[in-house]
């Protein structure tokens, strides 16, 4: 019976949330069915519109992008989750492109976070 787990792995994953941003994307005119999906204001003109979606840790840091996110310009606040970090916003693509930046730099040089490249299609 010793031997019984003598030949089992036992593996223990842990996250530790740093400080930083992990994804920062602008969707530039995306399909309106992602917008009914999303559950996001449907009332837009999709042709100028565009998406931005964050991920950050630790995941309370979504709360301070969101808010930095509103100020920073003409954007819609679709959703913020404390839990997971993340940020998603709407708005005409080039009020996207500015809120997300302005995002990222805050916590790159204010905050002292590691943050990613803003990617965008």
């Amino acid at each position: 019976m010793a031997n019984e787990h003598e030949n089992q792995i036992r593996i223990v994953q842990e996250t530790v949330a740093g400080k930083e941003i992990t994804f920062a994307h602008v969707m530039g005119g995306p399909a309106p069915i992602i917008y009914q999906k999303l559950g996001l204001n449907p009332q837009l003109d999709y042709g100028s519109s565009a998406i931005g979606i964050m991920n950050m840790t630790p995941p309370e840091s979504a709360v301070i992008a969101s808010d930095i996110a509103v100020k920073s310009g003409n954007v819609y606040l679709g959703f913020a989750d404390r839990f997971t970090g993340t940020l998603i916003i709407t708005g005409e693509i080039s009020e996207v492109m500015s809120a997300l930046t302005e995002v990222v730099n805050y916590f790159r040089d204010t905050l002292g976070y590691v943050v990613c490249k803003i990617t965008k299609r």
